[in-house]
C-alpha cells in the first residue's frame, strides 16, 4: 500500500520542525497551509484535529497531531535511513527520553516568559537550574544525542535550541549554539527553512495592464 501524506502547516509555526522531518525522510507529502482563526478553526480542519493547531499529518487517512508524535511516525516510516535506532534497544528509549524532554522545557520557557511558573515540585518541568544543566550535559561535546549518528531527537531538540536562542528565551551558551547551529545546516532543514520562508513573502501583484 502507498504512503499517502497531508501536511496541515503555518510558515510561523511549530510545524516547521514536522517539516524538517519531512524533508529528512524524502517521502513526499502533499501541502495545506492554513491560517490562524480561520481555516485553522474551521470544522473541516477541526475534524482532523480538534485542537485546531498545526502541526497535523494525514496518514492514508489517519490523523496524528502533536509535533514529537508525528516525527517519531515518521522517523519509522524509513527504518532504512537511522533515525530511530532499532525498537527495543536502550539507543531507542534515549531518544524518546530527550524527544519528550522538549516539551518540560518549552513549558518552563513559555511559563517563565508570561511571568507564572509552577512551583518545581508541582510543575512537570521543574527548576530552571535542572532544566539547563540537564540540556547541557545532553549536548556538551556531543554531535548526536545517541550514539555516532543523527537522530530524530538531534532534529527535535535542536531545533528548539535554535529557536529559542533566536527569540531570546534560551541562553546563547556556546555549548547550545555549537550544537544546534551543526544540525541546522543539514541539507533537509535548509530545505525546510527555504520553503517556510518563502511562504511568508508576500504574493506578488499581477501586472497592471496599462492598455485602456
Amino acid at each position: 500500500m502507498s504512503t499517502q501524506l497531508r501536511f496541515y502547516t503555518h510558515p510561523m509555526s511549530r510545524a516547521r520542525i514536522t517539516r524538517w522531518m519531512l524533508e529528512e525522510t524524502g517521502l513526499p507529502y502533499e501541502e495545506v497551509v492554513l491560517e490562524y482563526g480561520t481555516t485553522m478553526k474551521a470544522p473541516e480542519f477541526l475534524a482532523i484535529n480538534p485542537m485546531g493547531k498545526v502541526p497535523a499529518l494525514l496518514h492514508n487517512g489517519v490523523a496524528i497531531t502533536e509535533n514529537a508524535a508525528i516525527c517519531l511516525h515518521l522517523a519509522d516510516l524509513v527504518p532504512e535511513l537511522g533515525l530511530l535506532p532499532p525498537p527495543g534497544t536502550p539507543e531507542r528509549g534515549a531518544c524518546y527520553r530527550w524527544m519528550l524532554f522538549a516539551s518540560p522545557l518549552e513549558f518552563f520557557i513559555t511559563a517563565r516568559r508570561h511571568g507564572s511558573i509552577a512551583p518545581s515540585m508541582e510543575s512537570g518541568y521543574g527548576n530552571e537550574a535542572d532544566l539547563l544543566r540537564t540540556l547541557e550535559g545532553a549536548v556538551a561535546g556531543k554531535r548526536f544525542l545517541v550514539g555516532d549518528r543523527f537522530t530524530v531527537a538531534d532534529l527535535y531538540l535542536s531545533a528548539f535550541i535554535g529557536y529559542y536562542i533566536q527569540i531570546g528565551e534560551l541562553e546563547p551558551r556556546p555549548v547550545f549554539q555549537d550544537y544546534a547551529m551543526a544540525h541546522s545546516q543539514r541539507p533537509a532543514c535548509q530545505r525546510a527553512t527555504a520553503h517556510d520562508e518563502g511562504l511568508l513573502k508576500p504574493k506578488a501583484e499581477p501586472p497592471v495592464n496599462a492598455a485602456h
